[in-house]
């Protein structure tokens, strides 16, 4: 038995040198599909595992000895590599600086985004963690203020054929068979942004990806973990803060683009493989505006539960 994703569905096998294995165990210790066990001091691979290797890697990157070996779901011995033994520093101030510092930014400057600052945004978003590897994340990668905005305005178009899900008729049929917060949110939100989005373009302003240079949409396969696209697009945001790019998350895209076959429609035309539970765009850019104060933000609530 293996856990499926849209990448495969077949369990990693495990290989274990007993001649390398010095029995420590520690590859007992990280298992948690209970896949490894010590028989007479070495460590074996144990014939009732939970699921069958998913191919995470840690019995591998833990192993003080090489003596393990993984194979399947897209891992192999041969994506290993040392870990720096001083890393660059990265104290908690810094990052809460980094925090502080981030600002949703709308407003970019003309300057281009190298290839080279692209990869680097990619290569940090697949450190994220998932859910179960390999990652079924997909990420599209629209690149260029250009083709930025021919994207926003076919999705103005394609919203402005939808824009019956926000009529006063269709509102009030549905009324008594959703939410208050539903209701609310399609009549105080979603019916004045199609308005705004639609009406914009018309007059040549892109209110949806706001001439960004660069966009990144993240998205995930039925078989993905709904948190997994929206941590991806988490680290990517941030990369992209560490490089010197105003960035802003959108969430104006992904819901609309899910359902019926003109959403199917238009995720096929832009190479869009799947529909998906979560998904989040990402724009960036060289910021055309440097804010010098930040706004302190709070929680709906905090409940600590623990002992006294």
């Amino acid at each position: 038995m293996a856990i499926p994703t849209s990448r495969t569905k077949e369990a990693a096998t495990i290989d274990i040198n007993s001649e390398l294995c010095n029995g420590c165990g520690l590859c007992v210790n990280v298992c948690k599909d209970f896949g490894i066990e010590l028989v007479k001091g070495k460590a074996a691979v144990s014939p009732t595992p939970l699921f069958g290797c998913i191919g995470c890697g840690h019995c591998m990157a833990i192993c003080p000895e090489g003596a393990i070996q993984i194979h399947g779901r897209y891992l192999e011995s041969s994506d290993l590599f040392d870990l720096p033994s001083k890393p660059p520093s990265c104290n908690y101030e810094a990052l809460f600086s980094l925090f502080q510092k981030r600002r949703s930014i709308r407003e970019f400057s003309s300057q281009l985004i190298e290839e080279k600052t692209i990869q680097q945004i990619l290569d940090a978003a697949l450190t994220a963690p998932m859910g179960i590897p390999p990652s079924d994340v997909h990420v599209l990668v629209i690149k260029g203020k250009q083709r930025v905005r021919s994207f926003s305005e076919d999705y103005c178009r394609y919203l402005y054929g939808m824009r019956w899900m926000v009529s006063g008729w269709f509102l009030t049929i549905m009324r008594p068979f959703w939410s208050k917060s539903n209701d609310e949110l399609f009549r105080k939100f979603l019916k004045p942004l199609i308005h705004a989005f639609t009406g914009s373009v018309k007059n040549g302003i892109d209110l949806v990806t706001y001439d960004a240079p660069l966009a990144m949409y993240f998205y995930g396969s039925p078989y993905c973990d709904p948190a997994d696209p929206i941590v991806a697009a988490t680290y990517a945001m941030l990369a992209g803060e560490t490089l010197g790019l105003g960035t802003c998350m959108l969430g104006g895209i992904h819901p609309m683009i899910q359902s019926g076959r003109k959403a199917a429609a238009f995720r096929k035309k832009h190479g869009i493989r799947f529909s998906s539970r979560e998904g989040l765009f990402v724009i960036f850019g060289h910021p055309a505006v440097q804010y010098k104060k930040g706004i302190r933000r709070t929680f709906a609530s905090v409940d600590i539960l623990g002992e006294r």
